[in-house]
């Protein structure tokens, strides 16, 4: 072992007096705490993006490319699309605009005209289904066409399954009484909660031939959903995707579509570390302290080293092997402490959530190695700069008054 490193584990293990064995277990708690409480929160803050982009994609997909497709050309174009090595499959979508009336009361929304069967290719949108189906197969011939609502459209218009409503489209018609909005009735045919309030709020989901219809495609769509096979290539295939399908489309991954809820939840996340990360450079004040305590301490003993031959450098190097040397306990132990508080957390119900507004009731947490490794870092360099100032004053120490005054 080299000559610093066995003076500064001495001086760990050996230290005199109660307060100072107290002061160095204060420099390793503050740590330990501190990193700690980091790596938990992040690990919450993780678990709930994680959870919020589940929903968000499960719903959606991995990208989406929109533009007006006649009937005798989206089928041409998701071939190419799929095509593609990076996506895994693709399935035609419609969007636009209408106003749903039920019962005198009017809201509007997003309709979204999809095929069952081809949507289960691409999402996991089926499985949000709470009652009823898309395309229920008692179906009568004469009954009006289905329409699946979100929870919460739903729950504010006071509308249930087997209910008619009226959506009225944007689009007018001419007639000889003059122009008059188009309107067509509705049966609900189910119920459908992604747990994404937005998408519950304000998006109705038709078959694809109704909502052609209705929103007079004649039989086309506005566009095609693709799921990918690995998501974190969404940019790359989204590029591919242009190049196949040509001019006149607009591609644009999930990330793009959902670019203020992404963005606010890493604004929220970065803020949170600069603000939890504040415990561990409170903690690092607690091990410069300890070490400027120990460099009075032993001041002879550094008088005696200096003047048996031990340079400025060598000194120095004691003491950051100090402060390091906390620093790993404090960061070994806070690493632990994470883990276990994390295990809890995702084990135990110790915080309820209402049910009805996150639609989960446990507090999700994701451990990244990512989150882990920059807090181990950002801890080890804070520790490292709270040790060299005692470390330049005890190189500075003049031997002879050392071993005189020590």
């Amino acid at each position: 072992m080299k000559f610093e490193r066995f003076v500064a584990l001495r001086y760990l293990t050996r230290r005199k007096g109660l307060f100072a064995i107290i002061t160095t277990l204060i420099g390793v708690a503050g740590v330990s705490v501190g990193v700690a409480a980091l790596i938990t929160t992040l690990s919450v803050m993780n678990g709930f993006q994680s959870d919020i982009k589940t929903k968000v994609i499960g719903a959606q997909s991995h990208i989406l490319v929109f533009g007006r497709m006649p009937a005798s050309t989206y089928p041409e174009q998701i071939r190419k699309i799929e095509q593609i090595p990076l996506v895994e499959a693709a399935a035609p979508h419609i969007y636009g605009q209408a106003i749903l009336s039920y019962d005198g009361q009017s809201v509007g929304l997003v309709v979204r005209g999809l095929d069952p069967e081809q949507e289960k290719k691409i999402n996991s949108l089926s499985r949000s289904l709470t009652e009823g189906s898309f395309a229920p197969k008692d179906w009568a011939a004469d009954a009006p066409a289905p329409l699946v609502l979100g929870t919460e459209l739903a729950a504010g218009l006071g509308a249930d399954v087997g209910d008619d409503v009226v959506l009225i489209s944007p689009q007018s018609i001419s007639t000889s009484a003059g122009m008059f909005p188009k309107m067509k009735k509705f049966r609900v045919s189910g119920l459908l909660r992604t747990g994404y309030y937005e998408f519950d709020n304000t998006i109705a989901y038709a078959g694809l031939a109704d909502a052609s219809e209705f929103l007079g495609l004649k039989g086309g769509v506005t566009g095609v959903a693709v799921k990918l096979h690995d998501l974190n290539k969404a940019e790359q295939a989204a590029q591919q995707i242009r190049e196949a399908i040509g001019l006149g489309y607009s591609v644009r991954t999930f990330a793009q579509l959902n670019s203020t809820l992404y963005a606010a939840l890493k604004l929220e996340k970065a803020v949170m570390f600069i603000i939890l990360f504040l415990i561990i450079i409170v903690a690092s004040l607690n091990i410069a302290g300890n070490l400027i305590l120990l460099g009075t301490e032993k001041l002879r003993d550094i008088g005696l080293m200096r003047a048996m031959g031990a340079s400025p450098k060598m000194i120095r190097k004691v003491f950051m092997w100090e402060a390091m040397v906390i620093a790993t306990l404090g960061i070994c132990l806070g690493i632990a402490l994470a883990c276990l508080l994390c295990w809890i957390i995702a084990t135990f119900n110790i915080v309820e959530l209402p049910g009805d507004i996150y639609y989960l009731t446990k507090v999700p947490v994701r451990m990244e190695w990512s989150d882990i490794l920059a807090v181990v870092g950002g801890s080890y360099f804070i520790c490292f700069f709270a040790g060299l100032y005692p470390a330049a004053k005890a190189s500075r120490v003049n031997p002879t008054d050392a071993i005189r005054y020590g």
